[in-house]
């Protein structure tokens, strides 16, 4: 028999495991879901797998202190430069 079998009558130790509480997870996207953890309270999530772009097969930009704007904005101009130089 291996050590840990029920059938031995092997129980865990009190008192020195952390508390395994049901907990609401919460999603940016409006998405929650209970699950349970020894994390103490909820838990807020910026991306889940309702929204995730991998899990839902759509691409969504996720702007980052307008990262993305700035990187719009700085390959728009070398694209105009490109188009007046390549037209002269």
């Amino acid at each position: 028999m291996c050590p840990g079998d029920p059938k031995e009558g092997f129980t865990v130790k009190e008192k020195i495991h952390p508390a395994y509480n049901e907990i609401r997870v919460m999603c940016a996207c409006g998405n929650s879901f209970t699950t349970r953890s020894t994390h103490k309270g909820d838990i807020h999530l910026e991306i889940c797998s309702n929204c995730h772009p991998f899990f839902t097969g759509k691409q969504k930009l996720v702007d980052t202190a307008g990262r993305v704007e700035r990187f719009r904005r700085k390959y728009a101009k070398s694209e105009q430069a490109a188009a007046k130089t390549g037209t002269k």
